[in-house]
């Protein structure tokens, strides 16, 4: 194995937990429609692509930098969320998860085609004159991008946090969270918190497809990459866990960063496999959640 001088290390790591925040975003709404609906959302990496494009095509066509494309994405992606759980997902699985399971895996075929057609398979990226800029810190190099993200994607986490402590519509996302049928007997719309959970973890999409657009490339299927690493970061940080989704998130971003300096990009990704791998054997319940 290669050595490398602290300062090295050092800004892998940073650049691990600034990446890493992004993808506890990603890893954000997979693991509260879990913790909510009790079930994997198979077209998560889906609605993943279609906000890269969408965010794509505001700067391409609107000019709008990706990270001003946020303000219309995000309720944008809310409605979009709402409605297919509402109107789509609900409907069509009637009240069956494994039907939930089945109709999110056709959702997310339909999504991946579509964009298929219209954009067909090439690698698209935006050009913004802040892609290659760096933040210095002391003799260590930071990506701008992924401070910036670093930065949006904890004010996000915050304000998600505020939302499900301190509003109703929060309590309520926790009640049915805990018990669907008590919730409904105290005069819960359980179908609209469905919506709304879904619609949420839509908006988290939103934002970090933002968030990766200025230095992360576009294709019909980037999002299935993205949501592999999130379903490691959601068994690792516990089903159904926000705070682990967060935490999970950090330290997974400093692996892959670590694995790619030592082992090379290639095999970057391959200690994010191997704590997946360990998780499942000797602690299934992640770190703060219910059994995965």
């Amino acid at each position: 194995m290669r050595s490398y001088p602290i300062e090295i290390v050092g800004e892998a790591v940073l650049n691990g937990l600034l990446t890493g925040s992004i993808y506890g975003l990603v890893a954000l709404g997979l693991t509260l429609v879990y913790g909510v609906l009790h079930i994997i959302n198979f077209a998560h990496g889906a609605l993943l692509t279609l906000a890269m494009y969408a965010a794509f095509v505001a700067w391409k066509v609107f000019g709008l930098d990706p990270y001003v494309a946020i303000l219309p994405l995000v309720p944008m992606f809310f409605l979009l969320g709402y409605g297919v759980q509402r109107f789509v997902i609900g409907p069509a699985s009637r009240g069956e998860d494994s039907n939930i399971l089945l109709v999110t895996l056709g959702l997310s075929i339909v999504i991946e085609n579509m964009m298929l057609a219209i954009f067909r398979s090439d690698t698209l990226t935006v050009q913004v004159p802040y892609a290659m800029e760096v933040v210095e810190l002391g003799p260590m190099l930071l990506s701008f991008p992924r401070v910036a993200g670093f930065g949006v994607a904890f004010v996000v986490a915050a304000v998600l946090f505020v939302v499900l402590t301190m509003t109703d519509t929060g309590r309520a996302i926790r009640a049915v969270a805990k018990e669907r049928t008590g919730a409904a007997l105290v005069g819960i719309n359980v179908n609209h918190v469905y919506a709304v959970t879904f619609g949420i973890g839509a908006a988290c999409l939103a934002v970090a497809a933002c968030l990766l657009l200025p230095f992360f490339y576009v294709t019909p299927r980037v999002g299935n990459a993205f949501v592999l690493v999130a379903f490691t970061i959601v068994v690792l940080g516990g089903m159904g866990s926000v705070v682990g989704a967060l935490l999970g998130g950090l330290f997974i971003g400093v692996v892959e960063s670590l694995s790619g300096l030592y082992f090379g990009d290639s095999l970057g990704q391959i200690g994010i496999f191997l704590i997946f791998i360990l998780v499942l054997l000797f602690r299934p319940t992640g770190l703060f959640g219910a059994k995965a």
